[in-house]
């Protein structure tokens, strides 16, 4: 009978990290998706537009999702200091990363910003009170060398919009911090409600100064589709996240680098340079060992911790 449950047990956790990977995988392809619709729109309506449609958009639909179950529940949070904070630096990172997109390809852009897992490590130390070994600091240090190569800094293909990138990664990487500091404070569904909320109410104040009527039904279309793939997006990487390990799908996390390129090409019809994919390499082979390594430390704590509590 023991045996019958544990391997029922281990059917069932197998099935959980399928579908957490199947989740993510949806979220990878999803997310890029949403960042080449904003490069193409930027082409011809304003940043503050293409963030309005992006947040409101993923307002409805974190609403008409949950809003059923939860009903106004969903908004009572036991720290909403907490969750409006990170609502703004969320709300930062997608203002300074659709503004880049205008001026740099969503490859380069994603590339740069994968630099955001690499400053998390780093701002463990004074925020979290995580010990960051030698070895994890020197692959900090390597991958913010990688994004120096993508930036170049004074050289011909280097643009300032690069830098905006960079703020993009800092934002997001205080917003995870935050994010690990209070997770278990609330549901997830109040969390990603409470970002789309914040992202809407700051750009419909702003969108009477800064709009225009959309030329085409296309256009329309697209405004509609890039808000509900940014709430997808989201909803899919919590979905993830709540099934896997962040140690198994973080590493998945990359493949948005690969899909960005692909969309790029057949949309753009632009490829990054050779420097580029070096500098991206980097980046990338340096989180996979930072997660290694976080995966590494959690399993002797989980082990310590158990062996504590058989004594």
């Amino acid at each position: 009978m023991a045996t019958d449950a544990g391997a029922t047990a281990s059917k069932s956790l197998t099935n959980s990290y399928g579908m957490a990977v199947l989740f993510m995988l949806g979220a990878i392809t999803v997310l890029p998706c949403m960042n080449v619709l904003a490069r193409y729109l930027s082409a011809e309506y304003s940043t503050t537009q293409i963030v309005w449609a992006r947040y409101t958009g993923h307002l409805l639909f974190a609403l008409v999702l949950f809003m059923p179950k939860h009903g106004i529940g969903l908004l009572r949070a036991q720290k909403p200091g907490v969750h409006i904070i990170r609502s703004v630096l969320m709300f930062c990172c997608t203002c300074m990363f659709f503004l880049a997109l205008r001026y740099i390809d969503v490859p380069i852009a994603s590339a740069i910003n994968f630099t955001s897992p690499i400053i998390v490590t780093a701002l463990a130390v004074p925020f979290l009170g995580e010990k960051v070994g030698v070895r994890r600091w020197v692959a900090v240090l390597i991958g913010f060398c990688g994004a120096l190569i993508i930036i170049r800094p004074g050289g011909a293909e280097s643009h300032w919009a690069m830098f905006l990138v960079i703020g993009t990664a800092f934002f997001y990487a205080v917003y995870q911090v935050l994010t690990r500091k209070y997770a278990s404070s609330d549901s997830a569904e109040t969390s990603i409600t409470y970002i789309a909320l914040i992202g809407a109410l700051m750009t419909t104040v702003a969108l009477p100064f800064d709009y225009r009527l959309p030329t085409s039904a296309l256009d329309y279309g697209l405004f509609i589709l890039i808000g509900f793939l940014g709430g997808l997006g989201h909803f899919l990487v919590i979905k993830a996240f709540r099934l896997g390990e962040a140690s198994l799908l973080s590493p998945l996390n990359y493949g948005q680098l690969l899909m960005a390129t692909l969309l790029t090409f057949l949309i753009f019809g632009t490829l990054p340079d050779a420097v580029t994919w070096l500098g991206a390499g980097i980046i990338v082979g340096s989180g996979l060992y930072i997660t290694y390594r976080e995966a590494q430390r959690a399993r002797s704590n989980r082990i310590a911790a158990e062996a504590v509590a058989e004594r």
